[in-house]
């Protein structure tokens, strides 16, 4: 018999949530003070370079310790951030960066030019957009210690969008940038309003950010992720908790005052404690999705991938991990919902309860000869872990061959960028997510290109999607642009470059007493929250 979370909170977690904290970690958790925050984070820390991954864990570090050229205000407007002054030939190719004073490395030596040429190159490497922005890339070069240039072979109207979307390219001193992005940078010093504190670095256990006191932050009031980045505490401790009723009862406890994902199984036995309150960052919501390999068998063969696409029946998933209707949706565009690009273009696959006999069939197409097909599944990651085990689940209905690979998320990230077989430490599926606001950019959102094994893991390819994609930056009205997200995705659900899960908004956790959390997509920024 399992026993589900569900039936743990009926039968009184509330109640004994300090009695639930194993007395070891009581006895090395310390007492939190107002100028201390501690968080348990969505995965634990394993690859501290952006570039290398695109993990979320990985992305809200560099978030922390690095700074960026421009970011994103709560209406998603690029706004200068690094950059103080900027501006563009009337040629429209020729466009002038000078950096704002103040501008430090955590080691004390300045930020230059050099360090930003050098980050946005090594960035264009992996990242979509950049490498849009290389490809039209006449120059980029340094003018002096504080000022840079990009001048392009033809105008690009969305460089600025490119240079400022969720995931832009993190400013790295130019001997850490002058790595291959293929070879992870791990040093740490960044020039961001937090310090990463390697004398207390705890592989496993926990991480430590300090306020850097030497950030000069900008003026403006703090607008997203723009604005200026002001640390109201001394110190935030991110405590790496596995198991999410540990992690659950230690926030009840006031053991941790932040919870960035919270079982929704457990949701209910907070109902009426005023002591935690429970708050949805993302309002964009999170689309999840399934993604195969392309270089392996079976998922190498486009019918192996149209099987899955029959296969999955959203609301079983949502179900599954998500107990409360209110927090999630299905989803068939492949520009999430609700987005200015949402259409139901080339969506007759999706049936309610899926069509596993449909799926069997196209497998038998494909060639299927029972070949072994190994799903990441990290155990840390409830949402994730629920998914992974259904499918796995589905699969075997349907005569597959499926074994689960259960790791942590850290060993899901490590092990997603092997592109060998299975039997080599390779992989099949795995189920991630993008925030609904990265949905709805299909140049700066790495999960939407096709473009083979230079594309995000699972290295989809189709020449005719690639096409349509290249057109996006030149198409200047939003009917234009709709007009090109249905071909888009009319393209996308023929070669079967992901498999929608469903949409989940994700309820986090905090203490009551800590506020200040600036909600937007994707990311968490630490800085503006205090405690009361």
């Amino acid at each position: 018999m399992t026993i589900s979370r569900r039936d743990l909170a009926k039968a009184g977690l509330a109640a004994g949530a300090t009695a639930s904290i194993p007395s070891v970690l009581r006895a090395q958790t310390a007492p939190t003070d107002v100028q201390t925050v501690r968080m348990v984070m969505e995965s634990d820390l394993r690859v501290f370079d952006p570039v290398w991954t695109t993990a979320t864990i990985t992305a809200n570090h560099a978030l922390a310790i690095y700074d960026t050229l421009f970011s994103l205000d709560s209406q998603f407007k690029p706004q200068p951030q690094m950059v103080g002054k900027w501006s563009i030939s009337d040629d429209k190719r020729t466009y002038t960066f000078q950096l704002r004073d103040g501008l430090g490395w955590h080691h004390g030596t300045p930020v230059t030019a050099a360090d930003c040429v050098a980050s946005i190159r090594r960035w264009a490497q992996v990242d979509t957009g950049g490498q849009l922005i290389m490809a039209r890339i006449k120059d980029i070069s340094k003018k002096d210690d504080k000022t840079f240039t990009i001048t392009l072979k033809e105008p690009l109207g969305v460089l600025i969008d490119m240079l400022a979307k969720v995931g832009s390219p993190f400013i790295m001193r130019e001997k850490d940038a002058n790595r291959p992005a293929t070879e992870q940078v791990s040093a740490n010093i960044g020039s961001g309003p937090f310090k990463f504190n390697h004398a207390l670095a705890k592989p496993g256990v926990s991480f430590t950010y300090d306020r850097n006191e030497k950030y000069v932050p900008r003026n403006e009031p703090a607008d997203g992720f723009a604005g200026g980045k002001i640390v109201k505490v001394e110190r935030v401790i991110w405590e790496n908790i596995s198991d999410a009723q540990t992690a659950f009862a230690a926030l009840q406890a006031g053991e941790v005052d932040f919870l960035q994902t919270v079982p929704f199984d457990l949701l209910p036995t907070l109902e009426g404690n005023s002591k935690v309150t429970v708050q949805v960052l993302d309002k964009t919501g999170n689309d999840r999705y399934m993604r195969m390999n392309f270089l392996q068998k079976p998922f190498d063969n486009v019918k192996a991938r149209q099987a899955m696409l029959h296969l999955i029946d959203q609301e079983a998933f949502m179900r599954a991990t998500v107990p409360n209707e209110k927090y999630w949706n299905t989803v068939t565009s492949l520009f999430g919902n609700n987005t200015p690009y949402s259409n139901d273009e080339n969506t007759g696959w999706f049936k309610k309860g899926g069509d596993p006999e449909k799926a069997k069939l196209l497998l038998k197409e494909a060639g299927y000869k029972g070949e072994k097909v190994v799903i990441l599944d990290p155990t840390n990651v409830t949402i994730a872990h629920n998914s992974a085990q259904l499918l796995a689940a589905m699969l075997r209905k349907i005569g597959v061959n499926a074994e689960l690979a259960s790791s942590d998320w850290g060993g899901v990230v490590t092990r997603r960028a092997n592109k060998g077989p299975v039997d080599e430490g390779g992989w099949s599926i795995f189920i991630s997510s993008n925030s609904g606001f990265e949905d709805s950019d299909p140049i700066g959102n790495i999960a939407l290109a096709a473009n083979g094994e230079k594309a995000w893991y699972g290295w989809p390819k189709s020449d005719e999607y690639e096409a349509l994609r290249a057109k996006w930056v030149d198409v200047e009205t939003l009917e234009e642009r709709q007009s090109l997200a249905r071909k888009m995705q009319a393209e996308w659900w023929d070669f079967v470059g992901s498999v929608q899960v469903g949409q989940i908004f994700t309820p986090s956790a905090r203490n009551s007493k800590l506020i200040g959390l600036i909600s937007m997509p994707g990311l968490i920024p630490m800085w503006n929250m205090r405690k009361v």
